[in-house]
C-alpha cells in the first residue's frame, strides 16, 4: 500500500481551519527527538492510504508549542480523528497499530457508509 501524504500544519489557525474544512480529519501529534513518534508515523501513513476520505495532517509539537494546550497534549505521539469537527477517536504514546486499525476501520465504514 502507498504512503498517503500528510499536510504539515505549523500553527493553530491552520489547524482549526483543517478540521473544520474535513469531515473527518486526521491529526500526527509528535517531537522532533522522539523515537516512538519516528517509528510509527511510517506505519500510520501507510495505513491512513486505506482511508481515502480522511485527511491528514502532521503537527510538530515543538514549531507550535499551543499544541499542547490546545489538544490536552501530554505526551507523543498522539493520533487524532475529528469527525465534524469533534474529537472522536485518541491514541497517544504506545500505539497498538492492530486495535488502532480496528477502531478507525469502524468509524470510517460508519461515516463514510452513512454518506
Amino acid at each position: 500500500m502507498e504512503k498517503n501524504k500528510f499536510a504539515v500544519l505549523t500553527n493553530l489557525e491552520d489547524i482549526d481551519a483543517f478540521i473544520e474544512a474535513n469531515q473527518l480529519a486526521f491529526l500526527y501529534i509528535s517531537r522532533e527527538g522522539c523515537s516512538v513518534c519516528h517509528g510509527l508515523l511510517p506505519q500510520v501513513e501507510v495505513l491512513m492510504a486505506n482511508y481515502p476520505k480522511i485527511a491528514t495532517a502532521h503537527i510538530k509539537a515543538e514549531q507550535v508549542e499551543a499544541i499542547a494546550g490546545r489538544f490536552s497534549v501530554f505526551t507523543v505521539p498522539v493520533l487524532l480523528l475529528f469527525i465534524d469537527g469533534k474529537e472522536n477517536l485518541r491514541e497517544a504514546r504506545i500505539v497498538h497499530m492492530d486495535l488502532f486499525s480496528e477502531k478507525l476501520r469502524k468509524i470510517y465504514d460508519n461515516v463514510v457508509g452513512a454518506n
